[in-house]
């Protein structure tokens, strides 16, 4: 029984994580789109609070639950869609932990530029830039990750 709940949380999880990062990206991104510091600012600030709320702590469960499924049915870490899902998932990580840290720059310089009433600063741009691009590996590696979690190929195709 506990094993059906771990599996059902740990497809929960998932959903949440993808989800939300795909919500806060499709949100953040119109937001940027409109050029205006004050709904930039306004929409970077909601993001950053989801991404505490709902993205980190279903990180740490989808590890966790994950760690734990595997484990307790046995499953070699060396077999091929386990290996490659926990190296996506680093690479997930790798790419989401710069964008936090992006997300709290643009709200930050979006937020000064509002408040001066002045345009966003080529600063802001570079930032975005970055945010964009760091974005398309984390989110085709979490869309690889759940290919594997369903598939479960044995070996390379």
């Amino acid at each position: 029984m506990a094993y059906l709940w771990v599996k059902w949380i740990h497809i929960l999880s998932s959903t949440l994580l993808f989800g939300t990062g795909l919500g806060i990206a499709f949100f953040f991104w119109i937001a940027h789109r409109r050029g205006d510091p004050k709904v930039i600012a306004e929409t970077a600030r909601t993001v950053v609070i989801a991404d505490a709320c709902f993205t980190a702590p279903a990180v740490l469960v989808q590890f966790g639950t994950g760690v734990w499924l595997a484990l307790h049915l046995g499953i070699p870490w060396s077999l091929f869609w386990l290996k490659t899902a926990l190296i996506l998932f680093f690479v997930v990580g790798a790419c989401w932990l710069p964008v936090l840290w992006l997300q709290a720059r643009a709200r930050r310089l979006a937020a000064q530029a509002a408040a001066a009433n002045a345009p966003l600063p080529a600063s802001y741009r570079r930032t975005m830039v970055w945010w964009f691009w760091l974005g398309w590996p984390a989110f085709l590696s979490v869309i690889a990750i759940f290919w594997l979690m369903v598939v479960k190929p044995t070996a390379a195709m």
